[in-house]
């Protein structure tokens, strides 16, 4: 059964692809008369008044001039039924063309501008008063252990946390929407006030969270809270990790680019009340040590029109998912311990997994943003080790420095960081944004991402025509990368972003 399954899956596959190649092959078809016989047939209709072949045309200025000529004449000489059609269909015939390139093309996706929620100070708390609220719930055993990841976890002493007034949590739910609301409203209504949209000119609103999920959904709070229109298409990603955040940009590239004159909304939040452990098992304690309240708003546009005022542009989303292996799918996983308590476990595999994955993305990634010259390197290495067997041949790891001037690596962790500055060369300058974030704000999830551009926007890094990736790591287990190209310089004077105010205090060094 399953083999016939297996068959018709792979039968129903192969029909979806002769389809997609027989309507390329179609719309190419249809386009050739248009560029190689009907507009080469316009320009050289004067031809054939010509009495000898030196009077032919040499070059395509000439062919413009005998044309340009020719129906000067005819409309000098009252040739009417040449001259108007012939104009005529030549007008029709660019026109149907470009309005057919148009149409193939995908739309540009632009990014207004986006907003992190800016921390309440009353959420600023203490290592130390955390780790005395945790003693009330925990063992000393546990308490001990979470200290010391702690301690090593390249986190600031202060840190922002929600609830911890409240420790230990009367109603875990009541705390985690009342925490929800509190991210999404602030920064959905900073991104607002900041690109002057109206919330009903919104045709699309994408919210990713991972651990908690109310129902109605957190994208519905959105439409309600902001009173959205009613044929907005929602969306509401749930389990996806730290990864999801690009996945969600991913989302609204794909259906951006199938409307037209919209704006897509990105909610990338998440409550780490909701995960809190109460157990022993230290693979699930690491959660409690690592994840903290944030999140971030990102309005997009598909509007030609709104290029201009635009900061960045997407270039590429790109996923790598690694979810069909076991060792992968289990390194970070919600489940329950032997006393039923249940808990989000990260195993010692996290490292090697994220390497692979970080190496299977970038594989694919480089052949899109690299120079030539880094692509031959690495395929010229690959193919000595993979083709000719020569075991003494290193891998060469591409510079991407050549293709990016900044990059915002999730701060899922101090050794997340170490890794991947380590695998792809990078120096301390340009690691400086994500081990900042890291440091400030600890863990927060994938809105991370977004808080390392706002801190690189305000220490007045971004110029005009610069190339940012943002790199997502997710449980499943899923690499994801987003390219920007900024269009435009940002001048700090013009921010209003959690960093501007303290950007003079960093970075610092623990």
């Amino acid at each position: 059964m399953a083999s016939q399954n297996i068959k018709l899956t792979t039968s129903c596959n192969n029909k979806q692809i002769k389809i997609h190649i027989m309507k390329h092959v179609y719309h190419y078809l249809i386009s050739i008369p248009m560029h190689i016989f009907i507009i080469p047939a316009i320009l050289f209709a004067p031809i054939h008044h010509l009495q000898s072949l030196d009077q032919y045309p040499k070059t395509i200025a000439h062919i413009f001039n005998y044309a340009n000529h020719y129906y000067n004449n005819a409309l000098l000489n009252n040739h009417f039924p040449i001259a108007i059609p012939l104009f005529c269909l030549s007008l029709a015939t660019i026109t149907i063309y470009l309005f057919t390139i148009s149409t193939l093309l995908p739309k540009k996706v632009y990014l207004l501008d986006f907003a992190c929620y800016n921390h309440d100070p009353r959420f600023l708390t203490s290592r130390d008063s955390i780790l005395d609220k945790m003693s009330t719930v925990l063992s000393p055993e546990s308490v001990a252990f979470c200290s010391r990841v702690m301690e090593k976890s390249g986190v600031s002493e202060n840190i922002y946390i929600y609830g911890h007034n409240d420790f230990p949590l009367k109603s875990s739910f009541v705390c985690d929407r009342e925490e929800a609301e509190i991210v999404v409203t602030g920064a959905v209504g900073d991104v607002l006030a900041k690109t002057g949209v109206d919330p009903r000119d919104i045709g699309i609103v994408i919210v990713n969270i991972s651990t908690f999920n109310p129902v109605p959904s957190i994208s519905a709070m959105i439409v309600n809270r902001f009173k959205l229109r009613k044929d907005v298409l929602s969306y509401n990603l749930g389990g996806m990790g730290c990864s999801a955040g690009v996945i969600a940009v991913d989302l609204a590239k794909r259906l951006l680019q199938g409307q037209r004159n919209t704006y897509a909304l990105i909610m990338s939040v998440e409550c780490p009340t909701s995960s809190f452990y109460r157990g022993t098992d230290k693979s699930k304690l690491l959660s409690n040590c690592l994840f903290r309240m944030g999140g971030a708003s990102v309005l997009l546009s598909n509007r030609s029109s709104d290029r201009r005022r635009s900061k960045y542009e997407l270039k590429h989303t790109l996923r790598t998912h690694l979810g069909s292996d076991d060792r992968a799918y289990n390194c970070v996983i919600q489940d329950v311990d032997k006393d039923a308590k249940v808990g989000i476990s990260i195993s010692k595999d996290l490292m090697a997994v994220a390497g692979v994955a970080l190496r299977a993305n970038i594989t694919a990634l480089g052949p899109l943003v690299l120079p030539v010259s880094e692509q031959l390197r690495f395929a010229a290495t690959l193919f000595a080790r993979k083709v000719l067997n020569m075991k003494g041949v290193r891998a060469y790891v591409p510079d991407f420095k050549l293709a990016f001037e900044h990059f915002c690596i999730h701060a899922g962790g101090k050794a997340v960081l170490d890794e991947v500055e380590k695998s792809l060369r990078l120096t301390k300058w340009d690691m400086e944004p994500s081990r900042m974030t890291l440091y400030r704000y600890s863990n927060t999830s994938s809105s991370s991402l977004w808080y390392e551009l706002a801190y690189a926007e305000a220490k007045g890094r971004v110029k005009k025509g610069d190339r940012v990736w943002q790199i997502g790591f997710g449980s499943g287990f899923k690499c994801a990368s987003g390219v920007w190209r900024a269009l435009k310089t940002i001048d700090p004077a013009d921010l209003a972003n959690p960093w501007i105010d303290v950007i003079h205090q960093f970075p610092v060094t623990y």
